[in-house]
């Protein structure tokens, strides 16, 4: 049985930190759905660190191309 990987709702400074980019650079790509939205609890934004991850990689993927 295979188990699905554990997911964590990470702030907008670890995003920041993980992908080097700007807070604004990060929602203007969001606003363009270039980039993974985010998990709204009550007033606060979080993101999901597989999407993060997922995205990454897809980056990582279109340099190779």
């Amino acid at each position: 049985m295979s188990q699905k990987p554990l997911d964590r709702l990470i702030k907008i400074e670890e995003v920041i930190n993980q992908v080097g980019m700007g807070k604004t650079k990060i929602y203007d790509m969001i606003q363009f759905e270039e980039f993974p939205a985010p998990i709204k609890l009550g007033r606060y934004s979080r993101w999901s660190q597989i999407e993060i991850q997922d995205w990454i990689e897809e980056q990582k993927g279109k340099r190779a191309a």
